[in-house]
C-alpha cells in the first residue's frame, strides 16, 4: 500500500458520510466545540454543515449554555427557519433574544405561519413588535392574527398556507392553478374546496386530482365529509380529532364558519408527544421537566409541590399522634404502618394514572364515569383481597400473632378499595370543576391513601386491643 492510500486510510471519513448513529456523538460534540474555541470556523462549519436542521438544533441542545452564543456566531447562517423550529423551547428563546430584530424577521420570513409563531410569541412584547414592523405586511398581518389567538389554540397552531379551489372548477383548472402559481404552498396532501363566501364544502386528496380527467368538476371528485376545527380549539383536542378520524389535514375555521388555515399531521405529532409529556410531569409535580429550564424555574415549579406534600403529611403525622398509646403497647405496628400506606398508595397512584391518561383521551365522559367507578371498586377489591391474603399470612407466620395478621389484612384491603375510589373520583371530581386532573391529583390521592391507611390500621389495632 502506497503511503498516499495509507494516508488517505488515516483520515477520518467526512461527515457527510458519517452514518446516522455517529452524529452528535460526545466525540462529534467536543470536535465541533473545540473548532470554536479555537477560532476554526471552517473546521466548525464543515463539520455542522452536512447535518439535518433537526440535529442542528439538537447540537445547540447538547451544547453547554455558556458555549452556545459562540457556537451560534461560528455556524451563522447554517440557522435558519427550520433549524429553529426544531429547537428546544427554552434553548431556541435564549438563542432569538441574542439575534438582531431584523435577522429574526428574516428567520420568521421564510417559514410556514405556525413555525413563525412559535418563534415570535416566546419574545418580550417590545423585541415582538421590533420584529413585526421588520416583516413583510402580508407576513407581520398573518402573524398578528394568529398572535391574536390563546395559547396551545388552533388558531396559533395552524397555517395559512394552504390551496382552496372553488366548487365548480373542473380538474383541468385546478392543475392549470397549481402549475402557473409559483407562489403557493409547495407541501400539501389536500385541496379545500370553498363556496363564494369561503366556507369549506369539502376537500380533495392531492392523488385523486392527479387521476382524474380533466374535464371532470371538482365536485363531482371531492369529499364532502370532512372534519372541521373551530379556532379557538384547544390544541389537545386537536390532536384527539386527528388521532380519532386518522386526519392528514384538517381545514380551520373562524367563527363565520370561513376558512382561514389548516393543521396538518407533522404539527399534530408533537402536540401528541408534548402534550403526553406535560401530563406524566405534571402528574409527578415536576413543572415542564425540561432539561434546559433555568433553575430558578425549575425550583418554582417543583417546591410549590414539595410543600403541599409536607402539608398532606402532617395530616397523616397527626392522625398517627392519636394512636400514640397504641403503638407503645405495641411497637411491632410501627414497623408495619409504611407497608399498608406505600401499597395503599402505589394501589392509588395507578388507578390515578389510567383515569387521567382517558379523561386526556375522551375515553372518560359523564356517560361512563359511574361505569368506570364500578370497574376500579371491584378492581381493588381484587387487588385488595390478594394483597390482603399475602401480608395477613406473612404477618402472622413472622410474628406469631393471627390477631395482627387478621388487623393487617383488613387494613390493606380497606385501603386498596379506598385508593381505588379515590384514584378515579379525585380525577372526575377536578375535571368536573374545570381544574387540571393532572396538576393536582397525585396531592390529594396520596393524602387520602396516607391518612386512611394510618388510621384504618392503628384504629382496628386499637380496636382488637393489641399489645405486644
Amino acid at each position: 500500500m502506497s503511503e498516499t492510500e495509507l494516508h488517505a486510510a488515516d483520515t477520518p471519513a467526512p461527515e457527510s458520510e458519517l452514518d446516522e448513529d455517529d452524529r452528535l456523538k460526545p466525540e462529534f460534540v467536543s470536535a465541533v466545540l473545540e473548532a470554536v474555541d479555537a477560532g476554526d470556523v471552517e473546521t466548525a462549519r464543515a463539520r455542522v454543515e452536512p447535518l439535518h436542521p433537526a440535529d442542528i438544533a439538537d447540537l445547540f441542545e447538547l451544547t453547554p449554555f455558556d458555549k452556545r452564543q459562540a457556537l451560534a456566531a461560528a455556524i451563522g447562517d447554517l440557522i435558519d427557519g427550520d433549524v429553529l423550529a426544531e429547537m428546544n423551547d427554552w434553548v431556541r428563546e435564549a438563542l432569538v433574544d441574542a439575534l438582531e430584530p431584523h435577522q429574526v424577521a428574516d428567520i420568521a420570513a421564510e417559514l410556514d405561519t405556525d413555525d413563525a409563531v412559535a418563534i415570535i410569541e416566546d419574545m418580550e412584547e417590545e423585541d415582538q413588535r421590533a420584529v413585526l414592523r421588520a416583516l413583510d405586511p402580508d407576513d407581520r398581518a398573518a402573524i398578528e392574527e394568529a398572535l391574536s389567538y390563546p395559547e396551545e389554540s388552533a388558531g396559533r397552531l395552524m397555517q395559512r398556507e394552504l390551496i382552496a379551489v372553488p366548487e365548480h372548477w373542473t380538474v383541468g383548472d385546478v392543475l392549470d392553478y397549481l402549475r402557473g402559481n409559483e407562489g403557493l404552498s409547495t407541501d400539501f396532501w389536500e385541496i379545500f374546496v370553498v363556496d363564494p363566501s369561503h366556507h369549506p364544502v369539502g376537500t380533495c386528496a392531492l392523488s385523486w386530482i392527479l387521476r382524474t380527467p380533466r374535464s371532470i368538476s371538482v365536485g363531482d371528485v371531492m369529499k364532502r365529509e370532512q372534519t372541521l376545527i373551530p379556532v379557538e380549539m384547544d390544541q389537545e383536542e386537536v390532536a384527539l380529532r386527528f388521532q380519532k378520524y386518522a386526519l392528514i389535514s384538517a381545514a380551520v375555521v373562524d367563527g363565520d364558519g370561513r376558512l382561514v388555515g389548516m393543521i396538518t399531521v407533522d404539527d399534530v405529532v408533537h402536540i401528541i408527544s408534548e402534550e403526553a409529556g406535560e401530563d406524566v410531569l405534571l402528574l409527578s409535580g415536576a413543572g415542564e421537566g425540561d432539561i434546559n429550564e433555568p433553575v430558578v424555574d425549575s425550583y418554582k415549579a417543583r417546591v410549590r409541590w414539595l410543600v403541599a406534600n409536607l402539608g398532606t403529611a402532617m395530616i397523616a403525622a397527626t392522625i398517627i399522634g392519636l394512636f400514640e398509646g397504641t403503638i407503645a403497647k405495641m411497637v411491632t405496628l410501627a414497623a408495619l404502618m409504611p407497608i399498608v400506606a406505600g401499597v395503599g398508595g402505589n394501589a392509588g397512584t395507578q388507578t390515578m394514572a389510567v383515569t387521567v391518561r382517558a379523561l386526556a383521551t375522551n375515553q372518560l365522559t359523564d356517560s361512563n364515569s359511574l361505569r368506570t367507578i364500578r370497574r376500579e371498586i371491584l378492581v381493588a377489591l381484587l387487588n385488595g383481597s390478594t394483597i390482603a391474603a399475602v401480608i395477613g399470612t406473612a404477618v402472622t407466620l413472622v410474628f406469631w400473632n393471627a390477631a395482627l395478621g387478621a388487623v393487617i389484612a383488613a387494613a390493606m384491603l380497606v385501603n386498596i378499595v379506598i385508593a381505588g375510589l379515590a384514584g378515579v373520583i379525585v380525577p372526575l371530581t377536578l375535571d368536573r370543576f374545570r381544574a387540571d386532573p393532572a396538576v393536582a391529583s397525585s396531592i390529594f390521592v396520596t393524602m387520602v391513601t396516607d391518612s386512611m391507611g394510618f388510621l384504618v390500621f392503628l384504629g382496628l389495632a386499637t380496636a382488637a386491643g393489641l399489645t405486644s
